[in-house]
């Protein structure tokens, strides 16, 4: 039965009031999240604690005499500077009310030794505030993470990584250290700065309250797996504007492990990658809601929209806007067979949950992609009211990599193989579908078999609006 299809004004009516909510409770989040300065903020140069800032000489020990020095206050900051130079250091540790001001010209490069981070891997970062508040880190310059340094063999195809579980300290081929994290912080402050060569995650935002990401640039090898740009780990009230990341993992990528994660928004961003562009999962034991995605521009990745569901959490209330993507194919190696949105969920293995996907909207997306959208829920995790609204999507092939697979991964049924279409649809409760308009290149109309690819039995309540399908 199909679902009765309001108005196209009427329905963006209602769109745009939970919006308009959600927006002004950002708007709240980012004024909470700078502190008051008072007339004479402190300001300490690491040089002046011994800081050569040569790139070969560790710095430190310094650079952490400077923060310790930094007063105790809940009114004033404390500007911990680096002037232009090149500061090899090992694990910085910050605390609250310290912004740490890099300049211009200076550079703050993370050691590739083990030895140089502390025995729990769980702190292994280049810079890290713990249960800390009113923390940035700013200035114009530079935190380098030395990531090809973790390079075992260079591979365009991805390249093969050092991994420190040899000995003991961690599990996995994920055993490098994070750029930069902020484990259980309040008011933290990334802006004005560039995060370049993280040898695993870039920035790591931690279980962590009113957190503000703007005017950050991100730039990670582009064949070095697990070098994410953002992940944001059951952390609420978050506004990421204006950053560019450019690297081999996923850029933006929401997480939860062992908690919800709420109030998330990034906007006016531009994004490259060889994964997801932007990806809520794999991790996801806890829900999450009132997330949005708006003025986005997604180039040559390997997937655009991301939804990897895999542990028992439910979504709901998500909403894209305004974005624009280009997404290709690349190495099998890499999850992701160049769908510009892909919405899944299903159990990660025997033992885990199936969560739901319920009230996500897309609307005002263009798509120039190698592959279709891929719309995914499972038996007893069922994608629930999807609205698809102004959606151009055009399909091209360009890149020589072999089509016709659908990638569950992680977990689930991994590769399958399957004919190529403009829609996959499984276990589905309710589609709108309004304005999308999908366009196919007759030089190539061989590959495609259909529009729309479903089961009628998985799927219940879908309704067409101004759908159409041609050739061009």
């Amino acid at each position: 039965m199909a679902i009765p299809v309001r108005p196209l004004l009427l329905q963006l009516l209602l769109l745009t009031l939970p919006l308009i909510s959600i927006h002004q409770s950002h708007l709240a989040i980012a004024s909470t999240t700078h502190v008051p300065l008072s007339k004479h903020p402190h300001s300490l140069s690491v040089t002046d604690f011994g800081a050569i800032g040569d790139g070969l000489h560790y710095d430190t020990a310094a650079i952490q005499s400077a923060i310790k020095a930094c007063p105790a206050s809940h009114h004033t900051q404390c500007h911990v500077t680096f002037p232009p130079g090149t500061y090899l250091t090992k694990t910085l540790f910050l605390k609250s009310g310290v912004v740490l001001d890099i300049k211009e010209n200076a550079t703050l490069l993370g050691s590739t030794k083990m030895e140089d981070y502390p025995k729990d891997s769980r702190e292994w970062y280049v810079v890290v505030a713990e249960n800390a508040s009113d923390v940035e880190i700013t200035g114009g310059g530079v935190v380098d993470g030395h990531g090809l340094g973790f390079v075992k063999r260079f591979d365009e195809r991805k390249n093969v990584m050092v991994s420190w579980n040899t000995t003991g300290a961690c599990l996995g081929d994920e055993c490098r250290p994070r750029l930069v994290g902020f484990i259980d912080c309040k008011n933290v402050r990334v802006w004005n700065i560039t995060l370049t060569e993280p040898a695993y995650w870039c920035l790591h935002i931690v279980r962590c309250e009113n957190t503000s990401i703007h005017d950050v640039s991100i730039y990670g090898n582009f064949n070095t797996p697990n070098n994410d740009g953002i992940d944001i780990e059951d952390s609420n009230n978050t506004v990421i504007t204006r950053c560019h990341i450019d690297t081999g993992d996923d850029a933006i990528c929401p997480k939860t492990y062992t908690a919800p994660l709420y109030n998330l928004s990034a906007t006016n961003c531009w994004i490259r990658t060889k994964s997801s562009a932007i990806k809520l999962g794999s991790a996801s034991s806890f829900d999450f809601k009132g997330l949005i995605f708006d003025n986005i521009t997604i180039v040559q990745s390997h997937r655009g929209l991301g939804f990897q569901i895999r542990d028992g959490g439910n979504v709901s209330d998500v909403t894209f806007s305004n974005i624009n993507i280009s997404t290709r194919y690349y190495d099998p190696l890499w999850w992701g067979r160049a769908e510009p949105i892909y919405v899944t969920t299903c159990p990660r293995n025997s033992s885990a949950k199936e969560g739901s996907i319920s009230n996500v909207v897309f609307i005002n997306i263009t798509a120039n992609s190698e592959n279709g959208v891929f719309l995914s829920g499972s038996k007893h995790g069922l994608l629930n009211n999807l609205r698809f609204i102004n959606v151009n999507l055009t399909y091209r092939r360009w890149t020589n990599y072999s089509g016709g697979l659908i990638d569950y991964r992680p977990g689930c049924q991994g590769l399958v193989n399957h004919s190529i279409a403009g829609i996959i649809m499984e276990h589905i409760e309710g589609l709108e579908v309004e304005n999308v308009d999908m366009r196919w290149s007759k030089h190539q109309s061989g590959r495609w078999n259909n529009p729309l690819d479903f089961k009628p039995s998985t799927i219940n309540n879908i309704s067409l609006f101004n759908f159409r399908s041609s050739l061009y």
